[in-house]
């Protein structure tokens, strides 16, 4: 079809992917006349509307839904085809994509990168902070190379490749310091401080205390680990978080830490990208490096302030 660009394609499939003609052109690093001019001119090009124009949103055409999802395939292939090249060269070069869950991405993405840099000189990182289920969904349509997650993810098409193990601790107003560590059916008793729906740790943290549910009462929320860490300083109630974000998170606030009981609340972490991705000799090459990274770094516990019976 004459005149139809790539730009045209990865421009309409922002649109189609945020809905939005600002948040779209922020994502692709142009500015939003510019974006609404690409979009015109692919619409002339095909001689049909594919977006119907709203004062807050947009909505797609029943055409533009249909060629939203032929143009993610046809990107999807093009950037394996670059994947593919890049996997033949030998040392991994050029954009690599990488996905961080929240509750990892502040503690892990800085020695990531550092490391990462130092073994692929060529390589132009990419990273996003996002929860699972995004990112499964930006691997299934080709908006990331791999992701770093707790495992297991159980999705067909992808690759899985575990990374470490590490454990919940719990987290308690420091002037509970010297009381016996509760049991989980105890913490269940407990006002209980999760993150909110959407983060696979929320559900981690409510399988070890075997809550379904809880009353809002008994549970409150947080948008991150560093806002309900604040939230237990504030007597407001308690909280698990994962030993590596422990240092960080708890340097500022009048909590203290202790280890449950066996068997403890652990996670897996590890590594996921799609079984057909050409860079996978790569990848696994950097799920090696980052097993190296998070055994040679000291304990994660080390400088917290914790109870006698606790780290």
């Amino acid at each position: 079809m004459i005149g139809l660009s790539m730009r045209h394609l990865r421009y309409f499939d922002a649109l189609a992917q945020y809905g939005h003609f600002g948040r779209a052109a922020e994502a692709c690093a142009i500015s939003q006349p510019a974006l609404s001019l690409q979009i015109k001119e692919l619409e002339e090009i095909l001689g049909t509307p594919l977006v119907e124009r709203g004062a807050r949103r947009i909505r797609l055409t029943a055409l533009g839904e249909a060629f939203a999802l032929r143009v993610r395939d046809i990107l999807r292939a093009v950037d394996e085809l670059g994947a593919l090249a890049r996997a033949s060269q030998g040392p991994l070069v050029g954009q690599l994509r990488i996905g961080v869950i929240p509750t990892v991405a502040p503690y892990l993405l800085p020695r990531v990168i550092k490391e990462l840099a130092a073994a692929f000189p060529g390589i132009d990182l990419r990273p996003r902070e996002a929860v699972t289920q995004r990112l499964i969904e930006d691997l299934a349509e080709g908006r990331m190379d791999t992701a770093i997650v707790a495992l297991p993810i159980s999705e067909p098409f992808l690759h899985e490749e575990a990374l470490f193990d590490e454990e919940f601790v719990l987290v308690r107003p420091q002037e509970d310091a010297a009381k016996p560590v509760p049991k989980p059916e105890k913490l269940r008793e407990m006002r209980l401080l999760l993150l909110e729906e959407g983060h696979c740790f929320r559900d981690q943290a409510l399988s070890f205390c075997e809550m379904t549910s809880a009353t809002p009462r008994d549970l409150m929320e947080g948008s991150s680990l560093s806002t309900l860490v604040q939230m237990v300083g504030a007597g407001i109630g308690v909280t698990l978080i994962p030993e590596m974000a422990a240092p960080i998170e708890t340097r500022s606030a009048a909590v203290s830490l202790a280890r449950l009981a066996e068997p403890r609340p652990r996670r897996t972490i590890g590594m996921v990208w799609r079984k057909t991705n050409p860079l996978a000799p790569q990848l696994t090459r950097i799920a090696t490096i980052l097993r190296t990274v998070e055994s040679g770094e000291n304990p994660p516990n080390r400088g917290a302030k914790t109870s006698g019976k606790g780290i």
